[in-house]
């Protein structure tokens, strides 16, 4: 399967990244989204690793994600919180709602898993059709770098003394013209040392130059496009910076 979270897929990301946890993600979004009243968005919800804080800090946020597994963790994590949490099981060709949103975010790098470009531009668009005026949006991509210069690894993470999960991805299969990384990820629950179950994953990611995705963002409609290096808002992004973070605006009615 290409870019899906199975099981065994869910169940590593909520282990590896549980809710909550920041690589400085968490504080940039919640400072951009200072004195944000209006509906808010996330695409790509997952586990609701950033969506459940900013539901804990009153955001009117809603969210969702093509896997139910995820969303599984998000639910449960968000009642053992007493939150309420507004969660669909959508993608990002077909999501539709009745309401439009003051501002989408999208972190982490998920916009970079619409791995073809034409498929991109039109989540762009879609994504455009569903901000007010005046709205914005704010996502992150990767380094290219980390990317394409990833080597094969093996992690594991532990649930028991008897019992644990297993990650092996390869190295990243590049494809300069189309600019696509694939990995392939195979995920192994063990338990007294047999396998239990396992799970095998196409990975893709594609990668956006900073100037390409800005005029991708302008192509659309989108004006007022800021990159910003590091999780330092307004910071012109360096090549050592790991992540870079694109905020647009829909322009307002009449301007």
């Amino acid at each position: 399967m290409e870019n899906v979270y199975g099981k065994l897929a869910s169940w590593v990301y909520h282990l590896d990244k549980p809710i909550g946890r920041s690589f400085g993600d968490l504080e940039y979004y919640s400072s951009r989204l200072e004195g944000c009243s209006g509906p808010v968005l996330e695409p790509g919800v997952g586990n609701g690793r950033i969506y459940i804080p900013m539901l804990e800090q009153g955001f009117n946020i809603e969210g969702f994600d093509a896997s139910e597994e995820m969303l599984a963790y998000c639910r449960r994590e968000s009642s053992l919180r007493n939150l309420s949490p507004k969660l669909t099981c959508q993608t990002f060709s077909d999501f539709s709602y009745s309401d439009k949103f003051e501002v989408i975010i999208i972190p982490a790098g998920t916009f970079q898993l619409i791995f073809d470009f034409s498929a991109a531009m039109t989540v762009l668009r879609r994504l455009y059709s569903y901000l007010m005026p005046g709205g914005r949006i704010i996502l992150d991509i990767d380094a290219m770098k980390g990317m394409i210069e990833a080597s094969d690894s093996i992690r594991r993470w532990s649930i028991s003394e008897d019992e644990m999960l297993t990650l092996t991805s390869s190295a990243p299969q590049v494809d300069c013209v189309n600019q696509t990384a694939l990995s392939y990820l195979r995920y192994e629950h063990w338990s007294k040392g047999q396998l239990i179950t396992t799970e095998m994953d196409l990975f893709y990611l594609r990668w956006w130059g900073v100037n390409e995705l800005i005029l991708a963002l302008n192509a659309v409609g989108f004006t007022d496009v800021i990159a910003s290096g590091g999780y330092e808002y307004g910071k012109e992004p360096s090549q050592d910076d790991l992540v870079i973070t694109l905020e647009a605006q829909r322009p307002r009615i009449g301007a």
